[in-house]
């Protein structure tokens, strides 16, 4: 199932939403010019497991800290389709999570969302020495944040099997609960090294974003928020 948009309306630009979509782009496109260098590249700054429960680079060398690399392996992509089916997400669910958090506290939830989900493939695959890279632990919180605060939505989805093609409206639970229920089986029926998709970062980000969100909810009926 393909999201093509939901039926929410933003109550306001979401600028946010966009600068991140442009970002992501604009440094795949620089991926891309790097040629045979790509892979020095990711390894360089995408998120290795091994060093961050190590503290300890491991060749090739950054300049930085390694733990920027949990924050910089965000924003690289390792295709164009990786890239895409994360930017069409973040698209759709994004500006209507960005009103309800507003511009700077959904910039910070955004980021803290894909740090939970990156802690989380790391604690399944602590040793592992292959760079994660990718949006989709902080998209997949922005989904788990829809979750919980339009869950009777609708998503314009487009339905393919084999050669049938169909778009239907169903209700943002269902396709929202139908795709993180997918991530929780391949995740525990797919061995972290026979895959190069990092399912758990997927449920961390959901869950966090889901958690989150329904925590601050309460709050904020309170008078206290985030």
């Amino acid at each position: 199932m393909i999201p093509l948009r939901d039926n929410i309306p933003s109550k306001r630009f979401p600028f946010v939403t966009y600068l991140l979509i442009i970002i992501n782009v604009v440094l795949y496109i620089y991926e891309l010019s790097l040629g045979k260098s790509l892979n020095i590249f990711i390894a360089k700054y995408g998120c290795i497991p091994f060093e961050i429960t190590r503290a300890r680079d491991i060749a090739p060398y950054i300049d930085i800290p390694v733990y920027i690399t949990l924050l910089s392996s965000m924003f690289l992509h390792g295709s164009l389709l990786h890239l895409i089916s994360n930017m069409l997400f973040l698209y759709i669910f994004g500006d209507n999570v960005e009103d309800w958090w507003g511009h700077w506290r959904y910039l910070f939830m955004y980021i803290s969302f894909g740090l939970i989900a990156a802690v989380l493939q790391i604690l399944v695959s602590p040793n592992s020495n292959i760079p994660f890279i990718g949006a989709s632990g902080a998209v997949a919180g922005i989904m788990g944040s829809y979750f919980f605060l339009y869950p009777r939505a609708k998503v314009n989805v487009l339905i393919i099997f084999f050669l049938f093609f169909r778009i239907v409206w169903i209700p943002a639970f269902l396709f929202l609960g139908f795709w993180i229920l997918l991530q929780i089986i391949f995740g525990i029926f797919t061995l972290p090294s026979g895959s190069n998709i990092a399912f758990f970062a997927h449920i961390g980000g959901f869950f966090a974003g889901l958690l989150l969100t329904r925590w601050n909810v309460r709050r904020k009926s309170r008078g206290w928020t985030l």
